[in-house]
């Protein structure tokens, strides 16, 4: 991970990081409103944001029962995520099954696997993986006709159906603000761990008309950006 390697190498020197699914749990940082040390920034972690991604697919594709979850355990985000998804998906009375991705040779056949499992629809968690191959794993899904919701804008923009997660744009604009103050002589250790207040769904309507799917206008008065 960039920002436990910016740690390590920094030497005392301050760190700002951004976009990190769990610093805590990844040893960057004590805690969120007490960083410690030479380190603080922008965290992706938000409360309920798996809750509206699963609610979004309920929305596009309400007859699903069981949604595959593909996500690579070696990051610590994944645990968090996944708890809070199971906590929602048993509200909304609906199945869960994990496929684990260690390594860009395991996501082909997991992904191949989640049909055959009985899935209708995926869940692909964020990380440094998933989100370089993300091109490969919108293709698939498509190829395996399930409509799937990413946390990553970029997904959409390889081809996936659609994606809801942190403003990373307004979450640069502020790590910004943040590095200003450091820069100023505030202490990293006294900046608190933010965590993000914007988000934007993202709705790619190609990906949708090669999955025969219509956009609910639930959805669409919703959406920050269309990819056509």
């Amino acid at each position: 991970m960039a920002a436990k390697a910016g740690k390590a190498a920094a030497g005392g020197v301050p760190v700002v990081f951004m976009a990190v699914g769990d610093p805590v749990g990844a040893g960057v940082v004590e805690s969120l409103p007490r960083p410690g040390g030479n380190v603080t920034g922008l965290s992706d972690l938000a409360s309920n944001l798996q809750g509206s991604r699963l609610q979004l697919l309920r929305e596009i594709a309400p007859a699903v029962s069981l949604v595959a979850v593909v996500l690579n355990p070696g990051t610590p985000y994944a645990a968090l995520a996944y708890k809070e998804l199971e906590a929602a998906a048993k509200v909304a009375k609906i199945e869960l099954r994990p496929f684990e991705v260690r390594s860009a040779e395991e996501i082909t056949p997991q992904l191949h696997a989640t049909r055959p499992a009985g899935a209708g629809a995926l869940v692909i968690f964020e990380d440094p993986l998933t989100l370089s191959r993300r091109e490969e794993i919108a293709t698939l899904a498509s190829q395996l006709r399930l409509p799937a919701v990413y946390g990553y804008r970029e997904f959409a923009e390889a081809g996936g159906l659609m994606s809801y997660g942190t403003d990373h744009r307004a979450q640069w604009r502020r790590g910004a603000e943040l590095v200003d103050l450091v820069l100023k002589g505030t202490r990293p250790a006294d900046i608190p761990v933010e965590q993000p207040t914007r988000f934007e769904l993202v709705v790619n309507l190609k990906a949708a008309k090669d999955l025969d799917l219509a956009i609910p206008p639930t959805i669409m008065v919703r959406v920050d950006d269309v990819i056509e």
